[in-house]
């Protein structure tokens, strides 16, 4: 049995070996075996997770007034982009001074494709500070992205950028918040202005010295503006500081706001702001619409009563009937006219007698006399008559 035995553990311990050998020299080789690509959707997303924005330029150097050819990879797929050509600026620091530093009327928005790129055609222009220049990329809505490719605009002046601090960092340590009430002007259009407060502590080792904050507010899903503000003070290592910082926006600006707070190129908070409308400027055009129709009107009716001629001065139109009007029921009475007087030389030859009561005229008269009566016709006694004979 045990001659027997022998043979087959001896091919037994040879087929491990043999498998143990394989498994080391495959071991050995497979670090320099190629990676096969991913395909299909799996291969998009690799791609989203580990592309980095780039932007490369068609011309280094150029001068106002030409043109250059921005193309750019590794961005969002159908983000809408900004692209500003920007001074105080480097690849490693970024743009100092945000848009501020930044020739933002020559800019030109670009919209990537399904894969994250992009080529687009834009002037050069001067931007309001010195150079070093950059063209800087940026997302408009969405996530935040950046990407910068240094640029020279011929014959722009070029000036030192300022000293980084040492070795002090900074950090908000509290929830940052909006001071202050919007007053009665607000309400009519005035800028709505606001104190943003926040604590900050040093994490570094070394002070902080009258540090540069970049205040940012945007409006809805558009890119924040920028505005450096400095903060008086030195910030030891290890301490922190109350600080606070105005906000003021455009005049008649509402809806809904974003306060952005950065630091060294780094967003430390973001607040959210929402704004009434300035319902007294609404008030007011109303209310002048009504009012200057109005006035205008009554001038007008003014004038017109002024300039018109009365009827009774008017040549041909004095026959003309007026209807009766509110003016007169409120005019005198006219006066009833008297009697007529008779002349006195119709008072000389008698008194006149009243031919329905039969009385004279005048205070002399005793009797009456009839109208058909007369003295002329009165019966004779000595008159003969026709009828009959005597």
């Amino acid at each position: 049995m045990t001659g027997q035995a022998g043979p087959a553990a001896h091919r037994s311990g040879g087929q491990r070996w043999a498998a143990a050998l394989f498994v080391a020299l495959l071991m050995a080789l497979l670090p320099a075996l190629p990676v096969l690509p991913a395909t299909g959707a799996r291969a998009a997303v690799t791609r989203a997770v580990d592309a980095k924005p780039v932007v490369t330029l068609s011309e280094q150097q150029a001068g106002k007034g030409g043109e250059i050819t921005v193309k750019g990879g590794g961005w969002r797929p159908k983000a809408l982009l900004m692209m500003l050509i920007c001074g105080r600026s480097t690849t490693d620091r970024g743009v100092i001074g945000g848009t501020n530093s930044c020739a933002n009327a020559e800019g030109r928005a670009v919209t990537t494709d399904a894969r994250g790129a992009f080529r687009k055609k834009m002037p050069v222009a001067e931007p309001p500070v010195p150079c070093p220049c950059v063209v800087h990329v940026a997302t408009v809505t969405g996530e935040q992205a950046a990407a910068d490719a240094v640029f020279v605009v011929a014959g722009h002046p070029i000036a030192p950028l300022p000293k980084e601090t040492g070795g002090g960092r900074l950090a908000v340590l509290a929830t940052t918040r909006l001071e202050g009430d919007s007053g009665v002007l607000t309400w009519f259009g005035a800028p709505p202005a606001r104190h943003l407060v926040f604590t900050v502590g040093n994490l570094g080792s070394a002070p902080v010295k009258d540090p540069v904050f970049e205040v940012g507010t945007a409006h809805g899903v558009f890119a924040p503006q920028w505005e450096e503000q400095q903060w008086r003070g030195t910030i030891g290592s290890g301490r922190k500081a109350r600080i606070e910082l105005p906000v003021e926006l455009a005049a008649g600006a509402h809806g809904d706001y974003q306060v952005s707070l950065r630091y060294g190129g780094k967003v430390l908070a973001e607040q959210p702001w929402g704004v009434g409308r300035p319902w007294g400027v609404t008030l007011f055009w109303i209310l002048l619409c009504l009012v200057v129709p109005a006035a205008v009107f009554r001038i007008g009716m003014a004038v017109v009563d002024k300039v018109r001629p009365r009827s009774s001065r008017a040549p041909g139109r004095a026959g003309r009937h007026r209807p009766p009007g509110p003016a007169d029921a409120t005019a005198k009475p006219a006066k009833t006219p008297r009697a007529v007087r008779i002349p006195k030389r119709r008072r000389a030859r008698g008194p006149v007698a009243d031919p329905v009561a039969g009385a004279t005229d005048g205070p002399a008269a005793t009797t009456a006399v009839l109208p058909w009566f007369t003295p002329d016709s009165a019966p004779s006694e000595n008159r003969p008559t026709t009828k009959g004979h005597s």
